[in-house]
């Protein structure tokens, strides 16, 4: 995932995307294409939250 995006970005995207996939509004053409920008999210969301607990962890590391 490329493009800069906060995290609220990403979860409200993410949370749509469920959304019309759980609703069966999708075609099967673009099924596959939804997947992929759910897992990308899901990955980009996995990543900020880990790298926001290393730095809570690192501030109250140094006290």
């Amino acid at each position: 995932m490329s493009e800069k995006i906060s995290y609220e970005s990403a979860l409200t995207e993410l949370q749509e995307l469920v959304t019309e996939l759980q609703g069966e509004a999708v075609s099967i053409d673009d099924l596959s294409a939804k997947a992929k920008r759910a897992a990308e999210l899901i990955q980009y969301c996995r990543e900020k939250l880990r790298h926001t607990d290393q730095e809570l962890k690192g501030l109250f590391d140094q006290s």
